[in-house]
């Protein structure tokens, strides 16, 4: 199995900044609700907990796959884009499955991020539902 932390590119200062405002963002929120919610509950509280400390956050971005010379805008949506330079995944479900690792490398690749999160809030410690990807 691949190494998903394995590192190519050196994350800057910025988006190890980003990065721990969005693991403590999601303490927060799972602080808060807790486990066995729906996702998009998670999604709005969580995008708010990072505006509210300063962060832009975009939400549901079509991601476009450049192929060929042409730009397909179908089939990938992104969860969560923070000041356009960390990627969050959003789960809340009992267990992860290996196609949401892939997702999350599949956004970090076609963005050109280099920094992502995959985060289950369906778990009772929300420190075993982040992973970090670094591509």
């Amino acid at each position: 199995m691949r190494d998903f932390k394995k590192s190519f590119y050196p994350i800057s200062a910025k988006e190890e900044a980003v990065g721990k405002a969005v693991v403590h963002a999601a303490y927060i929120v799972h602080k808060e609700l807790g486990p066995g919610l729906l996702e998009k509950v998670y999604e709005i509280c969580f995008c708010h907990v990072l505006t509210k400390n300063g962060y832009h956050v975009k939400r549901q971005l079509d991601i476009p796959i450049d192929f060929d010379d042409i730009i397909f805008d179908e089939g990938l949506r992104l969860d969560v884009l923070v000041n356009d330079l960390v990627i969050c995944e959003l789960k809340a479900i009992e267990t992860v499955n290996q196609v949401w690792y892939a997702q999350v490398l599949s956004h970090l690749k076609l963005t050109d991020k280099h920094l992502g999160y995959l985060i289950n809030f369906n778990v009772p410690l929300i420190k075993d539902g982040i992973k970090r990807f670094i591509h």
